[in-house]
C-alpha cells in the first residue's frame, strides 16, 4: 500500500506543480495586460509629445518584452509557492512578492493614465527596491525562484532611467 501511496505522489506532484506554473504566468500576465487600458489612449496623443530620453525603444518592443518578463515573474512565483516550505520566511518573502506587484500595477495608470511623471518616479523607484528585496529573499528559499526576477529588476532599472528622463525633459 506505502508503494502505491508514492506512486500516486510521484504522479500528482509534478503535475500540482505545472498546474501552479499555468496559473502564475496566466494570472501575472492578465495583471499586466490590464494596464493596455492606460497605455493605449496615451501612446498616440500625450506619450508622442513628450521629449524622450536617449535611449527609448521603439513602442513595439514593450509588449514582449513585458509578456516574456510577465512569464519570468510567474514561473519564479509558481516555483517559490510550490516548492518552498510554509513558514515565516516563506510568508515574508510573498508579502515583498505581492507588494512589488502591487508597485507594478500602479505604475502604468500613474505614467500615462493621469500623466503624473513625478508620481511615477517615486512608484518605480519604489518598486525596484521592492524587487531587489524580493529576489534577494526567493533566492535565499530558492534559487532558481530568485534568479527568474533579475531580468525583471533589469529591465524596471531601465524603466526607471526612462522614467526620470521623461520627468526631468518634460
Amino acid at each position: 500500500m506505502g508503494s502505491l501511496s508514492s506512486l500516486s505522489k510521484a504522479y500528482w506532484e509534478p503535475m500540482k506543480l505545472w498546474l501552479k506554473i499555468l496559473i502564475c504566468v496566466l494570472v501575472i500576465n492578465v495583471l499586466g495586460a490590464a494596464g493596455a487600458i492606460f497605455t493605449s489612449g496615451s501612446l498616440k496623443d500625450w506619450y508622442a509629445s513628450l521629449e524622450k530620453p536617449p535611449g527609448v525603444p521603439p513602442n513595439w518592443v514593450f509588449g514582449p518584452v513585458w509578456t516574456t518578463l510577465y512569464a519570468m515573474i510567474g514561473l519564479s512565483l509558481a516555483l517559490f509557492w510550490h516548492q518552498v516550505a510554509s513558514g515565516p520566511k516563506k510568508k515574508t518573502a510573498l508579502i515583498w512578492f505581492f507588494g512589488q506587484m502591487i508597485l507594478n500595477l500602479a505604475w502604468t495608470p500613474l505614467f500615462f493614465g493621469a500623466h503624473e511623471l513625478g508620481w511615477a518616479l517615486v512608484v518605480i523607484v519604489s518598486l525596484l527596491a521592492a524587487i531587489l528585496v524580493t529576489i534577494v529573499l526567493f533566492r535565499r528559499e530558492h534559487k532558481l525562484a530568485g534568479r527568474l526576477l533579475i531580468p525583471y529588476a533589469i529591465w524596471v532599472s531601465y524603466a526607471t532611467y526612462l522614467n526620470a528622463g521623461y520627468w526631468v525633459l518634460n
